[in-house]
């Protein structure tokens, strides 16, 4: 029986740890660009997208559809890197084991 409330001990732990790790993840943020630089977003490890800016150069109002193709790419790219952030953290905790629900 020690043996299971052993186990259940360290269960216990590695779930405060995750819990605490997915809070701090949170509050990282990520920064990507297209277009050279001309459109930059920020998105945190909760998948937020926290701000997008824009050069004037980007701004042709003969081209919208360039500006939203670089808007999109810039935000896709965001999460994109936040998203392997937080497997790359989770996976430091769980020894690369795959937890469903986890991430």
């Amino acid at each position: 029986m020690r043996g299971m409330n052993d186990l259940m001990r360290q269960a216990q732990v590695m779930q405060k740890k995750i819990l605490e790790s997915q809070k701090a993840l949170d509050q990282k943020r990520v920064e990507a660009t297209s277009g050279g630089g001309m459109v930059t977003a920020v998105v945190t490890g909760g998948l937020e997208l926290v701000s997008i800016k824009i050069d004037k150069a980007a701004v042709d109002p003969n081209d919208v559809d360039m500006l939203q193709d670089l808007i999109l790419a810039a935000i896709n790219e965001g999460v994109k890197k936040a998203k392997a952030m937080k497997e790359e953290e989770m996976a430091k905790l769980t020894g690369g084991m795959n937890i469903p629900g986890l991430i």
